[in-house]
């Protein structure tokens, strides 16, 4: 993440590698269906999408997926404690278990993975962590293409260019 107060153009591989770009836009769809498929709903799709963009930094994909977990039915009561799940009691054991996956997964390299696995493995079965890996991996990216294409959060109403990949 650029902290400097000068403005970088970046490098916008939707503008410049357009395949590429549309081959992730088809991953980040295939893994919302499988995390469809494997029971989740939306909600806890887009949760995870905020935690690992609060870990990565990524202001416009905080923009993005904290407006559609919303859409979604998500209370800003939850997403406000987002970030600190683990001191709550708000987040049943399903959503807990995806966080802490999303969590080490999204920080590489990972730490206590095996012990993070078993712990998830408690409450979310193989189907329902490879839908978690999925999500992951896919904002990941969004992550990366949208901190390394310089793409600034934009006042209300002026939102065009965003949530494409949600």
């Amino acid at each position: 993440m650029d902290t400097s107060d000068e403005r970088r153009d970046g490098v916008r591989l939707d503008r410049e590698q357009p395949e590429v770009y549309r081959a992730l836009l088809g991953v980040a769809s295939q893994a919302r269906k499988a995390a469809r498929e494997a029971g989740f709903d939306r909600r806890l799709v887009e949760l995870v999408n905020i935690r690992c963009s609060q870990l990565n930094g990524c202001a416009a994909c905080l923009d993005t997926h904290v407006r559609q977990a919303v859409k979604a039915g998500e209370t800003t009561r939850r997403l406000g404690v987002l970030s600190a799940w683990r001191e709550t009691e708000l987040f049943s054991d399903q959503e807990r278990a995806a966080l802490d996956l999303a969590e080490a997964w999204a920080q590489l390299p990972p730490r206590d993975l095996a012990a993070v696995e078993a712990r998830a493995s408690d409450h979310l079965d193989a189907a329902q962590r490879a839908a978690v890996l999925g999500v992951v991996a896919a904002i990941c990216a969004f992550n990366q293409i949208t901190i390394a294409g310089a793409r600034a959060v934009r006042p209300e109403g002026d939102e065009a260019g965003h949530g494409s990949e949600g």
